[in-house]
């Protein structure tokens, strides 16, 4: 409403064009036209005409008069109405852009370009493994420095912070694979894979003998690969602790083949607890799923089947809600002990609304088909020995030494205390050696066993390497100077070739500056059920931590910009809105 103060002009004004519009009617209804008063008829049109000027003079008045007054509200109206169309311009342009951006990335996917042969005067360099080390290390290196070969029996990497994920059918395990040849078709420089199992490491010989472990063989199945450098990334196996019955009656959770085997398990369990007269203690034994391990791996997992349980199975087999039961059993006083302890207590808390039972404290002695026997310490301070029957055991916890690495550290005289592994330098060269290099869960780098330490490893050694090739091309063309410098004609060409020496010294002066390697830890990541997550992130000087929904949506986005390829990113986020649209199956296959 505008203020009376400025109302009392505008009625005025409104007043005074409503009696000059009455004076024009007045003029041209008194006045008739005559053949004896022209003059005066001109005369009354131009006043006509002057009074007609006055009154749009003076609604061009009122009209401002009215606008001036008009309340802030409406306004402020307006400038938001203005806002908000900027606001979706800049979305709309956002998401064509990202749409272009999109497109382009899987284009190149799709369509790579033709690649250099290797120069057989080069160094090779062996590749043994394709997990997080050696394919951080493949996806920076520049081949063409070096002749690559990749040894693996795993033609494809896996993106295994989602693997939980897989064993209940959030997503699909094929869209956390990515093929390895993918990674080595968009190289400059063309890179051989054989996919073999690398079955010995003859230190002495330089060269890696091979085998081909798959159904179909051809005329020659096992063959031997020379090296001049060699990178070991064949991670670890499960450690079972020499516990009885582990290996035979558990599942692990480390390859694509444990997900689907688990899966099958989970459905395998509720249909036959749902088995016509199954008894009720049968039934409460074959629906109660145990995970052993307290670490991000069996946590994820415990919260990602007790959601399968919640929001699927409980209704399309309504006969197992009330003996579904999932537990979880660390030998630590606390589960996810890298995580900061308030989120440990929410992770608990959590766990404990969700249903789902912790065990701390409690060492698995022995596994038999049926049971596990457990023993804990009860609260008077006394160990007791106790029988959890069980339908599904999970084991997600330990790592051991494989074979391979087993025997290489036989070879090696510097290695005879190593028993986690290949013990490595700050350059990750495995002592007692000069051309060879581990990453990942087969090194003993002082750090956890982690994908994250791994990758960060694998882009080190692949800057080391660039640096290495740099160095030996820099000090090459030295060479090459040195000599021409003392063959030259005169004294002019030898300043010039002099000049040519000093800055190709300072070239490798800086080529020479790289430093050990140094780990950046950048966080913890949790799934913990029911679409919450915990996150302990390195922030500025100290740590943030943070748990609930928002830290989920956090650990999604996360996770999805850690995949390797767009085309994982594509698939992953259609088998979220799959699994959230429709539900995830409970097909046995």
């Amino acid at each position: 409403m505008a203020s009376p103060a400025a109302a009392r002009p505008l009625a005025q004004l409104s007043a005074s064009i409503g009696l000059r519009q009455g004076a024009l009617r007045s003029l041209s209804t008194a006045q008739r036209p005559s053949p004896f008063h022209h003059a005066r008829s001109n005369a009354i049109r131009a006043a006509k005409y002057e009074q007609q000027q006055s009154v749009r003079l003076d609604r061009q008045q009122l009209r401002r008069g009215y606008a001036d007054a008009l309340p802030s509200k409406q306004q402020a109206k307006k400038k938001g109405a203005g806002f908000f169309r900027w606001t979706w311009r800049i979305t709309y342009v956002s998401l064509i852009g990202g749409l272009i951006y999109t497109g382009y990335n899987i284009y190149q996917d799709r369509w790579p370009e033709e690649q250099h042969q290797p120069d057989p005067s080069k160094k090779t360099l062996v590749v043994l493994g394709t997990g997080w080390g050696s394919v951080s290390l493949l996806k920076k290196l520049d081949t063409e420095n070096y002749n690559v070969v990749v040894i693996s029996p795993r033609n494809y990497f896996l993106f295994t912070p989602l693997l939980p994920s897989c064993t209940t059918g959030t997503i699909e395990h094929r869209s956390i694979m990515e093929p390895i040849r993918n990674f080595l078709r968009h190289k400059h420089t063309s890179v051989k894979y054989y996919e073999a199992e690398a079955t010995k490491i003859d230190y002495e010989k330089r060269v890696v003998y091979i085998s081909d472990d798959s159904e179909i063989k051809g005329t020659v199945s096992s063959n031997e690969v020379p090296f001049d450098m060699l990178v070991v990334g064949v991670g670890a196996e499960n450690a079972t602790f020499g516990i009885p019955g582990v290996r035979e009656n558990s599942c692990f959770l480390k390859e694509v083949g444990d997900a689907q085997k688990i899966r099958k398990r989970i459905m395998d369990c509720c249909e036959t607890a749902t088995f016509k007269d199954q008894s009720p203690e049968e039934r409460k034994r074959l629906l109660h799923m145990v995970v052993v391990g307290g670490g991000p791996t069996g946590v994820e997992f415990a919260g990602e089947l007790q959601d399968f349980f919640e929001q699927d199975l409980k209704k399309w087999i309504p006969e197992i809600q009330d003996n579904f039961h999932v537990t979880l059993v660390e030998a630590l006083p606390s589960v996810l002990p890298m995580f900061s302890k308030s989120l440990i207590d929410y992770t608990e808390k959590t766990f404990k609304e969700e249903t789902i039972e912790i065990r701390t404290k409690t060492m698995v002695k022995n596994v038999t088909p049926t049971y596990i026997e457990a023993e804990f310490t009860d609260p008077s301070g006394k160990k007791q020995l106790e029988k959890i029957p069980y339908g599904l055991l999970v084991w997600a916890t330990g790592n051991a030494v494989r074979p391979l690495v087993k025997d290489l550290i036989d070879q090696i005289p510097a290695q005879k205390d190593s028993r986690r592994g290949l013990a490595v330098n700050e350059y990750l060269v495995v002592k007692g050696t000069d051309n060879v290099w581990a990453v990942g869960d087969c090194a003993v780098a002082n750090y956890a066993p982690t994908a994250q330490v791994a990758s960060q490893e694998g882009a080190f050694l692949a800057r080391l390497f660039n640096q290495m090739a740099k160095t030996e091309e820099i000090e090459s063309k030295l060479s090459a100077l040195s000599e021409e410098q003392g063959k030259a004609p005169n004294q002019e060409a030898r300043d010039k070739i002099f000049g040519e020496i000093k800055d190709l010294q300072k070239r490798l002066r800086r080529v020479k500056q790289m430093g050990p390697f140094e780990y950046s830890h950048q966080g913890s990541l949790a799934y913990i059920g029911s679409e919450k997550a915990v996150a302990d992130i390195s922030w500025l000087t100290g740590n943030l931590a943070s748990g609930g929904q928002l830290t989920y949506l956090f650990w999604r986005s996360a996770y999805l910009s850690m995949c390797f390829s767009t085309r994982n990113r594509v698939l992953v986020i259609m088998d979220w809105l799959k699994s959230y649209i429709f539900g995830r199956d409970v097909s046995r296959e």
